[in-house]
């Protein structure tokens, strides 16, 4: 029996949201949500899966885990029965009182839209029945207990129908989706994170080598700073998703990164002492702050203090250390240039146009695209040093314009590992320039204002305070005593980096 339940959704978001439900018109008109709402209007990052804007000619490329958020748990739905949802904005939802100061009215305020899901239909499931058993012989889980937990577990058709390509794709637009993104409400709130994370933000970007304001654009586009990190029941859409993806043609492969996510997602929370019935995310089982999905959050995931165990929901410091080691491990080159900007002449356009082959990995080497007779807009690059450097031309076509070029160095690449998208991983560029430098002019004002009381400021940050959340009492026993043998012998959570996943637009 299908079954509707209610999830709250942002004001800001139903334009968006009507677009994609628009998107699913050939599905029968039984119940539709978005993503977190908000995750309507955000690309899914690599913490992620589905991105919302995939690298242009790289259809099956996405990100590597994440989803949105965390609200109250709705739990097992009886049949014939919809239990509604308070509408309120996620992050309020999930317990996270975020950096960002609160937005305007119209951006606080909530709607509520249907999920369509189906109770218990992995209640005496062969298949789950074979999941249970490796789960048991490979991590020590207790069966009775994951049996119980399955129970609860619901099918949801709409998660289903999200990670769907869509079946009307639009003309890829770069400056709607710049604007999207690069807009007031995300520049204020950016800078409002900025400040009131700012200890973090210096001791994390010293360790790492990652820029803060590269850290505060990710999280600002993907969750709003923590604003809108997703309604989805986190363990019926992994469920969902690894057990009845929809029919693609990459579906064994979906289902088996949906398979590791779930393995991951329940040895996580066993080990962090998290109910897994209570986490929500996006349709695709994202949580937190910067939208990591579980086995990102296992291989990347940070505790900023050391004190506590990962918390990406309603720990900021936690959330800007994360994101900032998963761009280390993939390569972050510090101090070096995300893009070099192209010259306007029609020849170097045109060897552009020629060499933008849609490849995210830079494999031009500058000394090439220089003896076919491009010129850069640049005026401090050591050419004769770089031209052995390799780059990706990137591509940003808006319909009715010139496309756009430029050129991308490695940390442009290392960007698209996030989200595997030439316009997202050039919009958190974009973003972050622009805050650094809105920071950069405040703190000069600031200075020239109080020239004595900016001298005396301390050298070194005071250290961060990171907020410690009590766990939740878990049901049942989820595994056996660690004294037996199969728990001294539990294989290792595989660090496999989760490949990406098929894009839903």
């Amino acid at each position: 029996m299908t079954l509707t339940r209610l999830i709250s959704a942002p004001a800001t978001a139903r334009t968006l949201l009507a677009l994609s439900l628009a998107a699913l018109a050939l599905c029968p008109p039984a119940a539709w949500v978005s993503t977190s709402a908000y995750a309507q209007s955000v690309p899914q990052s690599p913490l992620q899966t589905p991105s919302q804007t995939p690298l242009q000619t790289a259809p099956g490329n996405v990100p590597m885990g994440r989803t949105p958020g965390s609200t109250p748990a709705i739990g097992t739905l009886p049949a014939g029965v919809v239990k509604p949802v308070v509408p309120v904005p996620a992050a309020s939802a999930a317990g996270v009182t975020p950096a960002a100061a609160p937005l305007s009215a119209s951006a606080a305020n909530a709607t509520t839209f249907e999920e369509e899901i189906v109770p218990q239909r992995y209640a005496d499931n062969p298949a789950i029945d074979s999941f249970i058993n490796e789960m048991v012989a490979r991590y020590d889980f207790d069966p009775a207990a994951l049996h119980a937990l399955f129970n609860q577990v619901s099918y949801a058709s709409t998660a289903v129908k999200l990670v769907l390509p869509s079946p009307t794709p639009s003309l890829k637009n770069w400056h709607a989706y710049q604007a999207r993104f690069i807009e007031p409400i995300r520049i204020n709130g950016g800078l409002r994170f900025w400040r009131d994370n700012q200890a973090a933000l210096l001791s994390v970007s010293e360790q790492y080598g990652v820029p803060p304001e590269i850290i505060v654009s990710i999280i600002g586009i993907e969750t709003l700073y923590g604003r809108y990190m997703g309604n989805f029941r986190v363990l019926d859409v992994l469920t969902t998703l690894a057990f009845d993806y929809p029919d693609t043609p990459n579906r064994a492969d979906r289902q088996a990164t949906f398979r590791k996510n779930l393995t991951d997602y329940l040895v996580w929370t066993r080990n962090a002492g998290v109910d897994p019935t209570t986490l929500r995310g996006s349709y695709t089982g994202a949580i937190g702050i910067p939208q990591f999905l579980p086995s990102s959050i296992v291989q990347y995931g940070v505790s900023y203090s050391g004190d506590h165990p990962v918390d990406l929901r309603g720990n900021p410091a936690d959330a800007i250390a994360s994101v900032a080691n998963f761009l280390k491990q993939q390569g972050w080159e510090t101090g070096r240039p995300v893009v070099w900007k192209i010259a306007a002449d029609a020849g170097s356009q045109g060897i552009a146009q020629a060499a933008a082959d849609g490849q995210a990995t830079p494999h031009w080497p500058l000394s090439q695209l220089l003896k076919a007779g491009m010129e850069l807009d640049e005026t401090d690059i050591d050419v004769p040093g770089e031209l052995s450097t390799p780059l990706t031309v990137i591509d940003l076509p808006t319909p009715g314009l010139a496309t756009e070029y430029t050129l991308g160095l490695t940390n442009f690449y290392v960007l698209t590992r996030y989200n595997q998208s030439f316009f997202y991983a050039n919009t958190v560029y974009q973003l972050a320039q622009r805050l650094a430098a809105l920071m950069q002019t405040q703190t000069d004002a600031q200075v020239q204002s109080n020239p004595i009381r900016s001298a005396q400021a301390p050298s070194t940050p005071v250290q961060a305070v990171p907020m410690v959340l009590a766990p939740p009492t878990l049901p049942g026993n989820w595994s056996t005593p660690a004294t037996s043998p199969g728990a001294r012998n539990a294989a290792p959570i595989s660090n496999t980096i989760t490949p990406p996943l098929q894009s839903g637009q």
